[in-house]
């Protein structure tokens, strides 16, 4: 057998996603193949200090740590590994700024690049682009904090509906989120959502299921059935997806007619796509009664645990199982770092540039 791969898996973080983070890394340091891989975890607290962390599942129960001391060197980490599985969910390690670090230090991960990353991460950017590529996505108007004062029910809910949803621009999990339905409620979401970002999305109303596909490739990314979630509260809050056992029903595959079906996948490739991800997405949609497909979010980390997370589950209904799974996003990794390392970090001396004049 050869020499086994040592992974680094990167979980924790300052995000207000930080419990999830550590149940989807359970999750895969208790699946990756150990005659495959030799697994690093390393653990990032609230104030995003990295820390030894041992790999027996048992220290992540209840989402509590054992942590084996500060490490000072992110180039030390760096340089221990193979390659680098970041499940880092939400800011500081969802939007770029972890890839960052590792692209620097010339190390494989897994997941999209600094760029997809980064506006997959912002609602509102990845509207933008969405919007230009003609895909079609929720409404919504966007403000940033010195607006604050600006805000006004009255003219947003005449143009958007009188339903509203209100989101950070930059989290997940539905952190942040408010189904709005009158003024009171408008004026404690709007000051909800700015305590996690600087910028705000405030969206319509899309009365439809909620439908997810499972990406998966670099240049010629594969696409999962579809699957369906059945929300039993309000919508599919924080709660509903990871309080509340019964908040929430996942149907897979998706109970949808075949062409609508194949609508939804190819549209998940030109997402992926047009947001400059490689390696895994999670592309959510809304689907309408009359078959109107809308996309809803991207999420580039997506939640990993075993248990209940959309995009695993999604695979294994593929045909997928989750070891081969993160074996395939492994690979996906080296694949990348390799193409990436035959480009030339300077331009290429011609002929001229040798003669002495």
């Amino acid at each position: 057998m050869g020499k086994k791969l040592r992974v680094g898996i990167f979980f924790g973080g300052k995000s207000a996603e930080h419990e999830i983070s550590i149940i989807s890394a359970r999750s895969i340091i208790k699946n990756l193949d150990r005659n495959k891989y030799e697994i690093v975890a390393i653990a990032l607290d609230q104030e995003n200090r990295f820390h030894a962390a041992g790999v027996n599942p048992v220290i992540f129960d209840d989402c509590s740590l054992k942590l084996n001391g500060t490490i000072e060197n992110i180039v030390n980490i760096c340089q221990q590994i193979d390659l680098a599985f970041p499940i880092l969910h939400g800011p500081f390690g969802e939007d770029g700024c972890i890839q960052g670090i590792f692209r620097y230090f010339n190390v494989p991960f897994v997941g999209p690049d600094v760029l997809g990353s980064a506006v997959a991460m912002d609602k509102d950017v990845a509207k933008r682009l969405l919007t230009a590529e003609k895909i079609p996505n929720t409404r919504n108007v966007v403000f940033h904090r010195h607006e604050h004062d600006t805000i006004n029910y009255e003219k947003l809910s005449s143009e958007l509906g009188k339903i509203l949803f209100i989101k950070p621009a930059n989290l997940g999990s539905s952190i942040g989120i408010s189904k709005v339905k009158s003024f009171d409620d408008f004026v404690s979401a709007i000051d909800e959502a700015f305590l996690y970002d600087n910028k705000i999305l405030i969206e319509e109303f899309i009365n439809g299921r909620e439908i997810e596909c499972a990406v998966l490739g670099n240049e010629h990314p594969e696409i999962s059935v579809p699957g369906e979630i059945v929300v039993k509260r309000d919508f599919y809050s924080y709660a509903a997806k990871y309080c509340d056992e019964d908040g929430a029903k996942l149907i897979i595959p998706a109970q949808l007619p075949s062409n609508i079906s194949d609508r939804i996948r190819k549209l998940a490739a030109k997402v992926f796509q047009t947001l400059c991800c490689e390696g895994m997405a999670r592309i959510d949609f809304f689907v309408t009664d009359n078959f109107q497909i809308f996309v809803n979010e991207v999420n580039t980390i997506p939640g990993f645990t075993d248990e209940s997370s959309m995009y695993p589950k999604l695979w294994e209904a593929s045909g997928l199982s989750y070891k081969k799974l993160l074996d395939k996003l492994l690979e996906l990794a080296i694949a990348r770092h390799a193409r990436n390392s035959n480009l030339r970090a300077t331009p290429q001396k011609s002929r001229s540039d040798n003669v002495i004049t």
